[in-house]
C-alpha cells in the first residue's frame, strides 16, 4: 500500500505530525494521532487526538471540514481505527462523511486494527495509502509501538552529571548538579510519561516526589509513581505517596505489607535475589504504560542498562566538576576492556541554561 507522494501530501502530513504531538501530555496510553482533510492544498479541516475516551483525531478534523469533506483526502498520522471502544470507528466516520483518499503515515498493530481500518476504507471505494512520513510516526508513538510491538514500555533514563560524568557525590548528595532550565526541561519529559519509576535507595535517600510540576495551565495526565522495593522498606516515606497522583509499589512475592498500607501494590518475581526487571516492564506495560522515565541512581540505571532494557537516556550535563570519588552514571556494568564498551548514538543535542542537554540511543548493531 506504497505509492510516490507529492510534495502536498507531505506538506499536509507534516501538518498532521505537528498536530499530533499535541496530545502527548493527555492521550496516554493510546496514541498520538493527528489529521488534515484538504483538497489539493486548501485544509478544510484539522484536529488531534486531545484525551483518552474522547473523540479521535479524524472526528475532530471531520467536524471542522463538515460538508468540505466529501471528495476530500484525508492525511493521518496513525491507520483510522476500525473498532468500537470509548468511541466509535474512525474508518466508518471516514466513510460517512465521504472522503475520496486516505493517506496514512504507517498501519497500526494494535491487534483490533491492524490493516482492518484500510480493509474497511477499500471496501467502500476509497482509495488508501500509507508509507508517507513512517519513520516520523513511529518515532512520535515509540511507546505505544513499544507496548504493542514488544509488550513493555519504551524506557527513558534520566540522568544529571558534572563534566567528569558523575552523578552525585559519595554520600549520595545530588541536589543540585543541574540547573534551574534543566529541571524544568524534566517536566515536560515526565509529563508525558506513562509512569515514573525509582528504586527505593532513592525514596530513602532523597524522599522525592515525583510529581508534574509544569507551573502553568498546560493539561496533562499525572504519570503512575512506580517504586521498586523488593522488601518495602520505603512505606513509611511520605513525598511519593502524597498529592493526586498514583503510587505503585513493586516487591518482592515474600514481602509482607503493613496492616494498614493501603497504597497499590503488586509483587515482582526475583533473579538472584534481585527484582526481575523484564517482569517490571511487562507488568507496567499490562497496566497501559507507553514510556517510563526511570529516575534512579547509578545501581538501578546500571541493571536496566546492562540487561539491555533502556531505550533512551536523557542526560543534562552541567559544568562541574565532582571528582574521582563521586557516584558515576551507571553501576555494575564490569566493562574491563575497550571491546566491551557499551556505545550510544547521539540522537539530539541542545543548550539548557549553563547545561547541555544530550538524548542517547544505545547503539543496535544491524
Amino acid at each position: 500500500m506504497t505509492t510516490t507522494f507529492s510534495a502536498t501530501d507531505h506538506a499536509h502530513m507534516a501538518r498532521a505530525l505537528r498536530l499530533a504531538e499535541k496530545g502527548a501530555y493527555t492521550t496516554k496510553p493510546n496514541p498520538l494521532v493527528g489529521c488534515v482533510i484538504a483538497h489539493g492544498d486548501d485544509i478544510v479541516g484539522e484536529g488531534w487526538h486531545e484525551r483518552a475516551g474522547e473523540p479521535h483525531a479524524e472526528v475532530h478534523a471531520l467536524r471542522a471540514a463538515g460538508d468540505r469533506a466529501r471528495g476530500a483526502t484525508a492525511y493521518v498520522t496513525l491507520e483510522p481505527c476500525a473498532h468500537t471502544g470509548r468511541t466509535g470507528p474512525c474508518s466508518e466516520a471516514l466513510i460517512a462523511a465521504g472522503v475520496a483518499r486516505v493517506v496514512a503515515a504507517m498501519r497500526d498493530p494494535f491487534p483490533q486494527v491492524d490493516g482492518a481500518g484500510f480493509a474497511k476504507l477499500q471496501a467502500a471505494g476509497i482509495a488508501v495509502e500509507s508509507g508517507l512520513m513512517e519513520t516520523q510516526a513511529r518515532a512520535l508513538n515509540r511507546g505505544f509501538l513499544s507496548r504493542i510491538e514488544r509488550g513493555r514500555p519504551w524506557l527513558r533514563v534520566k540522568l544529571a552529571s558534572s563534566l567528569d560524568g558523575r552523578s552525585a557525590m559519595a554520600s549520595g548528595e545530588s541536589k543540585w548538579i543541574s540547573g534551574e532550565a534543566s529541571r524544568l526541561d524534566v517536566q515536560h519529559w515526565r509529563a508525558r510519561s506513562g509512569a515514573i519509576v525509582t528504586g527505593a535507595g532513592t525514596v530513602l535517600a532523597d524522599d522525592p516526589s515525583l510529581t508534574v510540576r509544569l507551573g502553568d495551565d498546560t493539561a496533562f495526565v499525572a504519570p503512575l509513581r512506580v517504586v521498586l522495593d523488593p522488601g518495602l522498606a520505603t512505606v513509611a516515606r511520605g513525598r511519593v505517596r502524597e498529592g493526586d497522583a498514583p503510587t505503585l509499589y513493586l516487591h518482592a512475592p515474600d514481602a509482607k505489607p503493613p496492616r494498614d498500607f493501603d497504597a497499590a501494590h503488586a509483587a515482582v518475581p526475583m533473579i538472584e535475589g534481585r527484582m526481575d526487571l523484564s517482569a517490571v516492564l511487562r507488568l507496567l506495560a499490562e497496566r497501559g504504560v507507553n514510556e517510563i522515565q526511570l529516575e534512579a541512581g547509578a545501581t538501578l540505571a546500571g541493571a536496566f542498562l546492562a540487561q539491555g532494557l533502556v531505550d533512551e537516556v536523557l542526560l543534562y550535563v552541567a559544568p562541574v566538576l565532582l571528582g574521582e570519588n563521586a557516584r558515576p552514571l551507571f553501576g555494575g556494568l564490569g566493562i574491563e576492556a575497550m571491546t566491551s564498551k557499551l556505545q550510544l548514538d547521539v540522537i539530539d543535542v541542545r543548550r539548557l541554561g549553563e547545561d547541555t542537554r544530550v538524548l542517547l540511543q544505545p547503539w543496535k548493531q544491524e
